[in-house]
């Protein structure tokens, strides 16, 4: 019987349900569908790096079906000829950190992980010292997992490792250098919530040895049950937790992850969130006073008052793709045309620095707060007065309206040249420059004053629709507008977008 592992190709990684017992959902990463994934990967990687000797690092976040899943990744690699090094649990851009840091440079990496995905899912991510893999590398893979082809190399061993020490003094260490002593955080209460995922390591190896108080973090031991809230920055219980943790213990940050942690959020003393559009602002500040002029790459979903505020502090503010490797992927290609992009971030967390590799990694975007943290009490200014120009919408509202038809792409599709094609004819609307997804439309002060943005999203069936104004009722403007133009696809379900439109 042929292989068919399609349904496992998430853009640049592989994901899909681990295990048995949610109603509905069939396990369809099993024993035998990892082991030809992980031989897949084994195959690609010797072809690509034309060596026989290979080296590979091997880690898993606190998901339940972790251990078994890098088991049968860690064996079946060495089956095929490559020598691995099991990491236990770690985070994922710690992983890439085993190809680039001195005394362990792997030829690849792999973590199973599927980042803040409900507890029954899982899958794998994978590096080499170049980066993450690209999409078409996963597809690759995956038509050779699906293949009956071996290596014919000799079998190697799986042995042990740890690198998260390593890992944490390199984080450690840049605070030590940037604030000056062994210490240098002493006197600042900094709290962390893990929520149950890999990223307790921070507050125990990063903040403690540096001197800062953690007491009134929550969450910190690892448990992939997740049995107090879903390890995800954009959240709003979870964000309401480390919320709730700051002002219970007077925290000067609060800082949360997700459970591979290679997201972040944070929390200002004050009880205001860092995420989404002001966590990327305060980031382009903290850039722009130190690379004026530097673009900023960032999400199609990003607030017009954020483009405004990078454009004032001297900035470049170039909106992308969603996807965390489109945006990554664009600002490296600006660079590499000799555009200066020293950030790539999306609005969900994923921030990727020019001077990190441009890896995606929630715990060294909380090491460049806490740096900027440490410098701001010395010079007595405040985080938050970093973006205290930013203008945030008076309103905001995300609709998922499903797709019911077979051909979801191409129905989409139609449904955005139709809305492009409908806006001469509208009142108040417009195109916004530089339409890289979807379609962004201004509403004018009459019409809504805001903007929406209608988009396929990357992975589902369904049809993401984000509404922003700067009045209120300005978004219920704006989706009564729309809500009539819809109404007419048959295959869109966007009852919900109706709901709030005449409610």
């Amino acid at each position: 019987m042929s292989k068919n592992y399609s349904g496992l190709r998430n853009e640049s990684d592989i994901r899909g349900i681990a295990i048995e017992g949610v109603e509905g959902q069939e396990v369809n990463l099993t024993e035998e569908a990892c082991r030809d994934v992980a031989r897949g990967f084994a195959l690609w990687l010797i072809k690509r790096s034309q060596k026989t000797d290979l080296r590979v690092a091997v880690g898993r976040d606190s998901r339940l079906s972790g251990e078994k899943l890098l088991r049968w990744m860690a064996d079946t690699l060495s089956k095929e000829g490559i020598s691995v090094t099991d990491m236990g649990m770690a985070s994922t851009p710690a992983m890439f950190m085993t190809t680039k840091t001195e005394g362990y440079m792997f030829d690849g990496a792999v973590m199973a992980t599927a980042s803040h995905l409900p507890f029954n899912r899982n899958g794998y991510k994978f590096f080499t010292p170049d980066g993450g893999v690209e999409a078409e590398d996963i597809k690759e893979m995956v038509a050779l997992a699906e293949s009956d082809t071996h290596s014919g190399l000799e079998p190697k061993t799986v042995s042990k490792g740890e690198f998260m020490d390593a890992y944490s003094k390199r984080l450690a260490d840049m605070i030590r250098k940037e604030c000056g002593g062994e210490r240098p955080l002493e006197g600042l209460r900094i709290v962390v919530d893990a929520g149950n995922g890999a990223g307790g390591f921070y507050a125990e190896k990063v903040l403690k040895p540096l001197g800062a108080n953690t007491d009134g973090s929550r969450y910190l031991e690892p448990d992939g049950s997740f049995p107090n809230h879903i390890p995800n920055p954009e959240n709003k219980e979870a964000m309401a937790s480390i919320t709730e943790a700051v002002k219970e213990t007077s925290a000067d940050l609060g800082v949360i992850f997700d459970t591979d942690v290679d997201r972040a959020g944070a929390v200002l003393p004050d009880g205001s969130e860092l995420n989404r559009n002001r966590l990327i602002a305060i980031l382009s500040a903290m850039l722009l006073r130190d690379h004026p002029g530097t673009t900023i790459v960032t999400d199609s979903v990003t607030s017009s008052g954020l483009a405004e505020f990078i454009k004032e502090k001297g900035g470049v503010h170039h909106r992308f793709r969603r996807g965390y490797r489109n945006v990554i992927n664009e600002s490296i290609r600006l660079n590499s045309e000799g555009t200066d992009s020293q950030l790539a971030i999306e609005t969900s967390g994923h921030g990727a620095f020019k001077e990190n590799y441009f890896l995606d990694d929630g715990a060294y975007i909380v090491t460049k707060l806490i740096i900027e943290l440490s410098r701001s009490k010395k010079q007595g200014y405040t985080l938050g007065s970093l973006i205290a120009s930013l203008r945030e919408p008076v309103e905001s509202m995300e609709f998922r309206m499903n797709l019911t038809v077979p051909d979801f792409k191409s129905y989409g599709q139609k449904i955005i040249d139709d809305l492009t094609a409908f806006i001469p004819s509208t009142a108040g609307w417009e195109p916004a420059e530089n339409n890289y997804e979807g379609i962004r439309i201004v509403a004018d002060s009459a019409h809504g004053n805001g903007w929406l943005l209608l988009r396929l999203s990357l992975h589902e069936p369904l049809m993401p629709l984000n509404i922003e104004s700067d009045e209120p009722g300005g978004v219920k403007k704006i989706a009564r507008k729309l809500v009539g133009f819809l109404g007419q696809y048959d295959g869109l379900d966007c009852s919900s977008l109706r709901k709030y439109a005449i409610k």
